[in-house]
């Protein structure tokens, strides 16, 4: 059968659209929402990068229900996973959002802002200040494009809605009778990076500076840092912690994300300081984290952070 030409770049429009990019009729899947605390509930999500399997959703997101509104924490990588945190909050409680608070600038936990904004035009976004000046200086757009691309397109329908309240170490909000403390940890997993705790509740948002069974990218971060941003948020002996990818946990789990940070770091050292190249020294860096060497991440990740602690370790001679 011949088509006419009209008919053929109707077809063509047609398959031209981005696969699933219509997320309106593809939202992303419902995940409960786990109460740790009396206050406090979390999303848990898949563990992994953002693709087209897990619709992008990945992270932990949180909320707070107070007696006046809800503190929404980390809503998501995309418009669908913050309108599935929506979900979930419509049913603990018909209260509106009133405070979001933005971890750090990687886009896997903010760019859901766009549909609380959308439900809630009067919620305040809240982030570091140098998260808000990286997105505004591009790093929005890079995060939208690069979250669009892992997820085959699946959302394209997000657009980057950047906080505009800036927070700083030790600052405490107050709200609904509940109170938020927000620490900075300096060069840490992106050097844009805050902590909340929920006082009343005993709980630790900690945003990436903690992860739980998992081992992920350190591109923007230091090791350094990152150790002192958990014996920060150990020193804080809150009853749970919410790590940026993993289960709830204890400070055991937070004592153990830093012991793979802390070991291998000392074993790059050690190595380096021996002489060793960074390819040269793999398989012995390898040895000393035989424990961790099980977790998803670790085989993708192992020979970037040893490239990436060799260069901290020449910045500080």
């Amino acid at each position: 059968m011949k088509l006419s030409s009209k008919l053929k770049y109707a077809l063509i429009g047609v398959l031209a659209l981005p696969l699933l990019a219509l997320a309106d009729n593809y939202p992303v899947r419902d995940y409960p929402a786990q109460k740790i605390a009396a206050h406090t509930y979390v999303i848990h999500g898949p563990l992994g990068q953002p693709s087209l399997q897990n619709q992008g959703f990945m992270n932990n997101p949180g909320f707070i229900i107070t007696k006046d509104g809800v503190v929404v924490i980390d809503p998501g990588a995309s418009l669908e996973t913050g309108r599935m945190v929506l979900r979930q909050i419509a049913k603990r409680t018909a209260l509106p959002v009133t405070y979001v608070f933005d971890t750090h600038i990687h886009g896997d936990h903010w760019l859901g802002n766009q549909a609380i904004i959308e439900a809630y035009p009067d919620a305040k976004l809240l982030a570091h200040p140098d998260m808000i000046r990286k997105a505004q200086q591009g790093g929005a757009e890079e995060w939208v494009a690069l979250v669009n691309t892992l997820t085959d397109n699946y959302t394209a329908s997000t657009q980057a809605v950047i906080p505009t309240i800036p927070v700083v170490d030790d600052q405490i909000i107050q709200t609904g009778g509940m109170h938020f403390h927000v620490y900075a940890p300096e060069n840490a997993h992106s050097k844009t990076d805050i902590m909340i705790e929920v006082v009343e509740d005993s709980v630790l948002f900690t945003g990436d500076n903690v992860l739980n069974n998992y081992i992920n990218r350190m591109d923007d971060a230091t090791f350094k840092g990152s150790i002192a941003a958990c014996d920060r948020a150990i020193g804080l002996h809150d009853k749970r912690y919410v790590p940026g990818h993993g289960q709830t946990g204890n400070a055991a789990m937070v004592k153990r994300y830093r012991e793979y940070l802390a070991t291998l770091y000392a074993a790059v050292k050690e190595q380096y300081d021996a002489g060793k190249s960074d390819y040269e020294m793999k398989d012995a860096v390898a040895a000393k984290l035989r424990k961790f060497s099980n977790l998803p991440g670790f085989t993708e990740q192992l020979g970037k952070h040893i490239s990436l602690a060799v260069l901290e370790i020449e910045a500080n001679q």
